[in-house]
């Protein structure tokens, strides 16, 4: 996949990562799209690195959408855990 399949795979992670994980982000939509961006590079290359799954060359693979989705799900975790109370 190109750097242009990651980022959009990346905006729809963090889209599917905040509905699975609904709330206030400190970051707002910028931030929480940011954050799926990021998620999906982290989540393909964990699960190409320890999990001995390659990343394919299909945008529609199954393990390449959950290694996305599951990275945008710990970031905006983490996000929250450290940066949550700073919109109060």
């Amino acid at each position: 996949m190109t750097i242009i399949s990651w980022i959009i795979l990346g905006l729809l992670a963090g889209a599917i990562a905040k509905f699975l994980l609904p709330g206030r982000d400190p970051g707002g939509l910028i931030g929480t799209t940011l954050i799926g961006v990021a998620g999906a590079f982290i989540g393909g290359w964990i699960s190409a690195r320890w999990m001995d799954h390659p990343i394919t060359q299909d945008f529609y693979d199954g393990a390449t959408w959950a290694a996305a989705i599951g990275g945008s799900l710990v970031l905006l975790i983490a996000y929250r855990l450290l940066f949550g109370n700073s919109r109060d």
